[in-house]
């Protein structure tokens, strides 16, 4: 356990991890905080602000997502997830407002669709 809780102490603010709910759900964050006890962070596809306990890995609250994976990803995979969620962060934004983001402003670019197929051998290889 000092390895997993080790790993999760290196996470910083912009790092990229993975967590899995118990319903199998894949959870993609990005750190967007750390305190001595917390990691807080906010799921890149869906925009929830999330908190893990930074010991044990696992989601504060109700749901108990576990992380799994803080390798660092390569950088130019690295690079297409913060754009992601930098578009996330901006279509959230004008759903907030009131606007109505064009429909094709949702859909994956090539980039993006090659950084989810590579994420998931990455997870395999370097779980925690």
């Amino acid at each position: 356990m000092a390895d997993r809780e080790s790993a999760l102490r290196g996470l910083g603010v912009g790092d990229i991890f993975h967590g899995r709910s118990p319903n199998g759900a894949s959870l993609v964050c990005l750190v967007t905080a750390v305190s001595d006890t917390t990691i807080y962070a906010r799921r890149i596809h869906t925009q929830d602000d999330l908190q893990f306990d930074r010991r044990t890995g696992i989601e504060l609250g109700e749901v108990k997502s576990r992380i799994d994976c803080v390798a660092p990803l390569p950088p130019d995979v690295y690079d297409v997830w913060v754009g992601m969620d930098q578009k996330g962060q901006l279509l959230a934004a004008m759903f907030r407002s009131g606007a109505e983001p064009d429909p094709e402003q949702y859909k994956l670019t090539d980039a993006e669709k090659k950084a989810g197929r590579l994420l998931s051998a990455y997870i395999e290889t370097n779980q925690i």
